[in-house]
């Protein structure tokens, strides 16, 4: 979620300028959609912009969330840097649903990263998506914007693994910090990045919100792994004004270099005191050095990331086809073909041929297919010597 810090409201509302981006209607947009991810407010879509020419997200939102709608990408606009997540405009469609138009992130989000990796992406690249982080959370507090949901699935990312902030998730459109509080009832949410003070019924907003969600945030970055993983969060809000934490123990034990700084300032960002919090700004400088530290070795480290996510998509590719390729050979109906165990004599073999010649050819053109659908997976002699023996059987 992201609003405007109570200090500010009135300016903002006053100067704000009328949004002006586009209304892009259905028939801009390619008739395939791809459902990339969804939310309490609606789904996200892929879909391709025909006269554009790129992908785009379209984020189309429940009726009862549609009267957020340009308040939302007002904030967006606003909020425009390098480092969030751009909008491009007004989705309208035909039965009069509507959504927001943004850039479309390839790579998903730090979440999704974790997952794929199975844990913590390279230093280099954990030091680097800390610190533009932090680049956009400062430009928003500059503005006047407070966030209210910093986590890793609100951090997406493009072709090359740079972050871009979401600051307006679906899952948490302009929906107050208690509403947004009272709706995590499972094992993770947002309740996990909230600061202790925030579960006060009269809590209102301010930066230090920010500041503490981005050290969990750090915490989660360097860890590969959500926060209280397999706690409710209703046992999360009792012990965080506790003074709980997330261990950190283990990320010092690690022979890299500027770890320490970094667990240090996910403590500091994580008091239990929001004024003895630091600001972005503070943060800024200590990012941008420990970044200075590694970025030597980014261009290796985001090659590596990208091998694997190429990987998995492929694999994942090649799973999908062959449950498609197997469905189709058993929606055929072949004749049934029993091999007696013990080994055959020639003239054996020869009559089995004989007898299940139709069944056997269609099996054989079938393997040809799978072959076809796995493509570059099959070497090419082995695929020749499937092509060959499917000829020989048809001319036998």
């Amino acid at each position: 979620m992201a609003l405007f810090s109570p200090e500010s409201k009135k300016q903002v509302r006053n100067c704000l300028p009328p949004l002006e981006v586009c209304t892009v209607r259905r028939e801009s947009l390619s008739t395939e959609w791809h459902e990339v991810g969804r939310g309490a407010f609606g789904r996200v879509y892929k879909a391709r912009h025909k006269h554009w020419g790129i992908d785009v997200a379209v984020k189309v939102l429940k009726e009862n969330a549609s009267h957020f709608l340009f308040k939302e990408a007002s904030f967006m606009d606003l909020a425009s840097n390098e480092f969030v997540l751009r909008v491009f405009g007004i989705y309208e469609g035909p039965s009069g649903e509507r959504g927001l138009v943004t850039e479309y992130m390839s790579r998903g989000s730090i979440e999704t990263l974790q997952l794929q990796l199975s844990g913590p992406p390279p230093w280099p690249l954990a030091f680097r998506l800390a610190h533009q982080i932090v680049l956009a959370m400062d430009f928003l507090h500059i503005m006047n914007i407070v966030h209210l949901d910093l986590k890793p699935n609100n951090i997406l990312l493009d072709d090359t693994l740079n972050a871009k902030l979401a600051d307006f998730g679906l899952s948490t459109v302009s929906m107050s910090v208690r509403n947004c509080k009272n709706m995590q009832t499972g094992p993770r949410g947002t309740s996990a990045y909230m600061p202790p003070e925030a579960f006060n019924a009269s809590y209102e907003p301010v930066r230090a919100f920010d500041l503490y969600s981005y050290g969990i945030l750090l915490w989660s970055i360097f860890n590969g792994k959500e926060p209280y993983h397999g706690v409710y969060s209703s046992l999360v809000e009792l012990r965080i004004p506790e003074g709980d934490r997330p261990p950190h123990e283990d990320l010092l034990k690690l022979q890299i270099v500027g770890i320490s700084d970094i667990v240090d300032l996910m403590r500091k960002c994580w008091d239990k005191n929001p004024n003895k919090r630091p600001s972005f700004k503070d943060c800024l400088r200590i990012t941008e050095r420990l970044w200075s530290r590694h970025i030597g070795d980014i261009e290796c480290a985001i090659e590596k990331v990208l091998t694997i996510l190429d990987s998995t998509k492929q694999q994942e590719a090649c799973k999908f086809n062959y449950v498609a390729v197997q469905n189709s050979v058993a929606e055929v109906e072949l004749d049934s073909l029993t091999v007696s165990d013990k080994t055959m004599t020639r003239n054996e073999k020869a009559k089995f041929v004989d007898q299940n010649r139709p069944a056997l050819i269609q099996r054989v053109s079938h393997a040809l297919a799978i072959a076809e659908e796995l493509g570059d997976m099959v070497h090419n002699e082995t695929y020749s010597l499937i092509q060959a023996k499917g000829e020989k059987s048809r001319q036998s």
